[in-house]
């Protein structure tokens, strides 16, 4: 199974590699809306994903796995997220991708995110539960039974909608590759795949916490046993994988390169070096940290939560989405 585990990992960021989805200049141009990549690449990754996982859980092959929704940790989880991921210009799933095609910033970014979650496992007891009220597990499957014919109609009118949304950005940009749409589809695959043969969702923040309570010593506590170790245990595997293609796809390809600061970063911000230091590490911090109070990222919340059709999850990604922009409005506004 670890094989499989990291293989899948390898072939995840393969698919963010082919369509440069997971790179600094991609994340930071949707910010300030001048490249549409990453829209379209995640709406149709659950278009084709809802469509896909409807079926497999129809045949008995899969289950659900909807997050519960519990709205202030979902909403302010989500609004810090998206101030960190238009900073950082990077996800949790992106970082080790990036990171292996030697982007400094990356690393940087995942340090950040590791003195977040060491933050947030000892504020966890405290703050649990308080920022409710907890309105359960609702998605479509709570409210129309899966596996009927007005569930699979439903389902397969909103992948089509999400997929006419996404051709709809790439005319508004008059591109004609359609790379993303490929790693749309690879990304939806995985997805799927891992809720088959694992029994679980396509995550990466847990693996923060992991590490990051582990070479602390703070595993002795309710939330480190029950919602990191496994998780994270898994997500680690995943991950070196996803580290693997960067380092291998950017290398045969003569793409490698270490660097810390990216062409849009020193359009838009300037060229310090300390600058892009300090943002990197507060990106990267408020990432993570959003990540955990909402329960999950963008391939764990956005991605598995939106295949499901899961309220949490679409919840979590509007207002991931409204903060992301808004912060590059704001953060960017010198941007030529």
């Amino acid at each position: 199974m670890t094989v499989l585990i990291i293989s899948l990992g390898f072939l995840f960021g393969l698919f963010l590699q082919y369509a440069k989805v997971n790179t600094y200049n991609t994340i930071s141009g949707m910010a300030v809306l001048k490249d549409f990549t990453v829209a379209k690449t995640i709406a149709a990754a659950i278009g084709i994903g809802a469509i896909g996982l409807s079926i497999a859980i129809g045949l008995g092959y899969a289950d659900f796995h909807i997050k519960p929704f519990l709205a202030g940790s979902v909403i302010v989880g989500g609004l810090l997220f998206g101030i960190g991921m238009a900073i950082l210009g990077y996800c949790p799933g992106t970082l080790p991708v990036s990171l292996g095609q030697g982007s400094v910033d990356a690393l940087i970014g995942i340090l950040g995110g590791l003195a977040a979650s060491i933050l947030y496992t000892l504020l966890s007891p405290a703050i649990h539960g308080a920022l409710g009220p907890d309105l359960g597990k609702i998605a479509l499957s709570t409210v129309v039974a899966a596996g009927t014919a007005i569930y699979y109609l439903v389902v397969g009118l909103i992948g089509v909608i999400l997929l006419a949304a996404a051709f709809w950005l790439q005319r508004i940009e008059k591109k004609k590759e359609l790379n993303w749409l490929f790693a749309a589809a690879g990304i939806a695959a995985i997805a799927i795949t891992i809720f088959i043969v694992s029994d679980r969702v396509l995550g990466a923040s847990t693996f923060y916490p992991y590490i990051a309570d582990r070479l602390t010593g703070l595993t002795d506590n309710a939330y480190y046993i029950k919602q990191v170790e496994q998780s994270g245990f898994y997500e680690m595997k995943f991950l070196a994988g996803a580290f693997l293609s960067g380092l291998v796809y950017s290398v045969l390809k003569g793409e490698f390169k270490i660097r810390l600061l990216h062409d849009n970063w020193i359009r838009m911000k300037g060229s310090s070096s300390a600058g892009r230091i300090f943002w990197a590490f507060t990106g990267g911090f408020l990432l993570l940290f959003g990540a955990r109070l909402a329960g999950g990222c963008t391939s764990g919340h956005i991605i598995s939560g939106g295949i499901q059709l899961a309220v949490s999850s679409w919840v979590f990604a509007v207002f991931v989405f409204a903060s992301f922009l808004l912060t590059g409005h704001l953060f960017y506004r010198s941007a030529k």
